[in-house]
């Protein structure tokens, strides 16, 4: 069993698989990878299940060092990364010879970068995920971010698959968006029309407060009704709630699990993923559709992920 050790931890390296589903009634949110449709596909490009422990860094890239060597793969954003000084490509499986140090610097698009590596990264699970759960101490390693000196076990390996990379479709797929698509929230008929069309015709700025619990937006002041207050209810991933002040923040998947704000739309699942690579400054705007198409989109999206058509060899 190999492992690997952190020379640099980044800005914010966090050990993430597909979260804990289904503790919500008690509090716990699912945590998880921020933008889990890269995560899912780099642990497939190496050889992984899809949802095998990886790491997940933000803005700015670690160092890390594999002393008995390993099968990588880089998924998401592009954050410049070399191997002994060669530069290694994005979405394609590579190989760590022992004592080779891989090295990533600031984000050159997008917000987050995947490290996956064949065998995923080997932590004590909690409610039966490897996800840090930051906010609590829980999970992960140690509960926390990842820092200088820390030594990480990788898992044991699954089948071998050497040189695979993603389609141009799926590389497609795969851009996040800056119009997110959203359906009507359960207090939309709260807001009056003035409220929803101003929301749905302006552009918001990702605030630098924004952080993995949520994205907090600037730009146009939403009316609120009731004082921007309510009698508190489990709220769900994406929710884009409107507290008192008027400006809408997205909540992100180390949210609390119930909110006493009204909600005026909800991000669409096949969308979650974009979420994920909002960075600080990065402009979005609204797109409302109706179920059928968000469950259409859904359908699509999931199709796609179940398919070999995505790798090439």
């Amino acid at each position: 069993m190999g492992v690997i050790q952190v020379q640099e931890p980044g800005l914010f390296t966090t050990v993430q698989d597909l979260g804990r589903e289904g503790f919500g009634p008690l509090g716990v949110s699912a945590s998880g990878a921020a933008d889990a449709i890269s995560l899912r596909l780099g642990n497939r490009l190496v050889g992984n299940a899809e949802g095998a422990a990886g790491l997940e860094m933000t803005l700015l890239g670690g160092t890390f060092l594999f002393p008995e060597g390993a099968v990588i793969v880089l998924a998401g954003s592009d954050f410049g990364a070399t191997l002994d000084g060669k530069p290694v490509e994005l979405w394609t499986a590579f190989e760590s010879r022992p004592g080779q140090a891989l090295r990533m610097g600031p984000t050159r698009y997008g917000a987050r970068c995947y490290l996956c590596v064949r065998g995923g990264i080997a932590v004590k699970l909690f409610l039966g995920s490897a996800s840090t759960h930051i906010l609590s101490g829980l999970g992960g390693h140690d509960g926390r971010a990842l820092r200088k000196g820390d030594v990480l076990k990788i898992g044991a390996e699954s089948e071998a698959i050497h040189g695979r990379t993603l389609t141009a479709r799926a590389l497609k797929e795969v851009q996040p968006r800056k119009i997110l698509r959203v359906t009507a929230g359960p207090q939309s008929d709260w807001f009056p029309e003035s409220a929803r069309r101003l929301f749905y015709e302006s552009r918001y700025r990702v605030a630098e407060e924004s952080n993995r619990m949520g994205i907090r937006l600037e730009g146009a002041i939403i009316p609120v009704p009731s004082g921007g207050e309510m009698i508190s209810e489990g709220v769900s991933l994406g929710a884009i709630q409107v507290p008192e002040g008027g400006k809408p923040i997205i909540l992100s998947v180390e949210q609390q699990t119930t909110g006493g704000y009204p909600k005026i739309a909800n991000v669409i699942s096949a969308d979650f993923h974009s979420l994920g690579q909002l960075r600080p400054r990065d402009e979005i705007r609204f797109e409302r559709v109706d179920w059928e198409t968000a469950r259409a989109l859904l359908r699509e999206q999931e199709e796609l992920m179940a398919s070999e058509e995505l790798f090439l060899e």
